[in-house]
């Protein structure tokens, strides 16, 4: 009884070893995983100020706290579970999923490279005009909709790349990494979209308040500077959109992955060049594939009419 009783503690220690080795490695599984999805939370970040721009400064904190909300329930009850089920039942549907996802990234940001090259605002106008004649609150709930919808999409995508660095690990290992992954990045990036929000208001009360010059002239600077930030964040943005989505895709194709990577050993020597030139090929790649695909909806669009006629 007596060596039964502890060959039963023995393995009970045992057991809390491995599980203490197994939680000592989380915090290395969640800096390696949010290493993994830099680029779209910084696509995340930069994308996400134009959402508040315009609407009554008072309610800019409370915009962003409402996206984050909603960010991270949909990270946590539903992409979260979600990638685990998929992983545990139908592992082989997550790298589609994924490039589905990077396709649309470069989609998008194929948009929005058209649109800083063509003069045409014909139909931007049509919708501020019609934004114009609803109240601020149906505003601001538009764009809160709009900015969850975008959201989703980044979070979707941040969700499977931390799932792919964790999929050969415990499941346990893959929820909590999963999970505070989803936290640590939604509080990162809406508090940094937060502050950036904010820093015209701080430049303001510096510029007003402060009694030393230099400070002063810092919160003029902050409130000139802010409208160029702006733009620097949308232009980052398109580009970490491009970067990350391409990646993907080119990372679900074997030849293709081969090759990039062919590419950034052979230039390792070179250091920051090396990663610098895969950011650069995947950027154009980017813009091809969003070109292609812009293509064939536009081609379906036109089928559509036709057959409507």
């Amino acid at each position: 009884m007596a060596t039964g009783l502890l060959a039963l503690l023995d393995d009970i220690a045992a057991l809390v070893k491995v599980t203490a080795a197994t939680l000592d490695d989380i915090p290395a599984q969640v800096a390696k995983t949010s290493s993994k999805v830099t680029g779209v939370v910084i696509d995340d970040a930069a994308v996400t100020p134009k959402y508040v721009v315009g609407l009554d400064p008072k309610r800019e904190l409370a915009i962003i706290y409402h996206i984050a909300r909603r960010s991270l329930i949909n990270k946590l009850l539903f992409l979260g579970p979600g990638v685990l089920l998929l992983g545990y039942f139908a592992p082989f549907l997550i790298a589609p999923i994924l490039m589905l996802g990077g396709s649309y990234l470069c989609f998008e940001g194929y948009e929005k490279v058209h649109s800083m090259f063509t003069k045409a605002h014909h139909d931007e106008d049509d919708a501020v005009e019609e934004i114009e004649t609803i109240t601020p609150e149906e505003l601001e709930k538009l764009r809160i909709d709009s900015a969850v919808k975008t959201d989703l999409i980044l979070s979707a995508e941040i969700i499977a790349i931390a799932y792919a660095t964790v999929a050969d690990k415990a499941l346990l290992i893959q929820a909590v990494v999963l999970f505070s992954t989803a936290l640590a990045i939604t509080i990162g990036v809406y508090g940094f979209v937060g502050l950036i929000v904010k820093m015209d208001d701080i430049g303001v009360y510096l510029a007003k308040k402060s009694r030393i010059a230099a400070v002063r002239a810092f919160g003029r600077g902050l409130v000139k500077g802010m409208p160029h930030l702006l733009s620097v964040l949308g232009v980052v943005g398109t580009a970490a959109m491009l970067w990350v989505g391409a990646e993907i895709v080119i990372h679900g194709i074997p030849a293709a992955h081969h090759a990039l990577d062919h590419v950034e050993e052979s230039l390792a020597e070179f250091g920051p060049l090396a990663w610098f030139t895969k950011v650069i090929i995947c950027a154009f790649t980017g813009v091809a594939l969003g070109a292609v695909i812009a293509q064939v909806l536009g081609l379906i669009e036109k089928l559509k009419k036709r057959r409507a006629r």
